[in-house]
């Protein structure tokens, strides 16, 4: 059955299931990527809207099969096209992964990683002919990747980073004092771990949490100014 010599209104009926697939998709990922954006995870709005834009475009090659591919006489296929969307998308895979790379404590790419998987399905779509879905595949993704970037900078979210101060074992800062100043800057503390060198040195471990990015910079002057820190790394996580 080719679209083309289908009835308008069928024709028009198809399209607006085709169309209704890919908007809820769209709208549940996003409302999930939404949670992890908030918490301030890697994988966060833009790349869980592709992932699962791109996965219910995929499936809509199997859904609608009858509609792209010749069948017989019966209706049956005799034949399934659909593995070799697979071998695509399992090559895309080691592709997406490979753009992927984690620097510290920050993982980037992830993003990329979910274009270059989402970019390979409108292929496949364009090259069975899956004209519609494909287009409207393109013109989310762009929506996506461009409009939802900008939304992305209203969303509060929280904003991590490590914390590593160190002081003379003579004169360290009470826990307490530390918690306080911290407080003071915005920031909650996620977990605290302690480090006793050799050197007579010893070192407060902490991640951050603070819904302020511009409070990094604030504690970072604010520690630099202490004479009784010897030294401090303050490293932001994130995409």
């Amino acid at each position: 059955m080719d679209l083309l010599d289908m009835p308008d209104t069928e024709t028009l009926a198809l399209y607006k299931e085709i169309a209704r697939h890919l908007l809820f998709a769209m709208v549940a990922g996003g409302l999930i990527g939404l949670e992890r954006s908030y918490h301030g995870r890697p994988a966060g709005f833009r790349t869980h809207t592709l992932v699962c834009l791109a996965s219910s475009l995929l499936m809509l090659v199997t859904l609608y099969q009858g509609v792209w591919f010749e069948q017989d006489s019966k209706g049956t296929v005799t034949m399934d096209p659909t593995r070799m969307a697979q071998g695509i998308m399992t090559g895309i895979g080691f592709l997406g992964a490979g753009v992927i790379f984690k620097e510290g404590l920050t993982v980037r790419g992830l993003t990329t990683a979910a274009s270059i998987w989402i970019t390979a399905s409108i292929g496949v779509l364009m090259g069975i002919g899956f004209y519609f879905p494909a287009i409207l595949a393109t013109v989310l993704t762009l929506v996506s990747l461009v409009l939802l970037h900008r939304v992305e900078r209203f969303v509060p979210t929280h904003t991590y980073a490590q914390l590593n101060v160190r002081f003379d074992r003579q004169k360290t800062m009470p826990e307490a004092d530390l918690r306080q100043l911290l407080k003071e800057h915005g920031f909650t503390i996620a977990n605290l771990s302690y480090r006793l060198e050799e050197g007579n040195a010893f070192e407060y471990r902490m991640m951050l949490r603070t819904m302020r990015p511009k409070n990094l910079a604030v504690l970072a002057r604010s520690l630099g100014a202490l004479k009784v820190v010897e030294q401090f790394r303050l490293s932001p996580t994130g995409d």
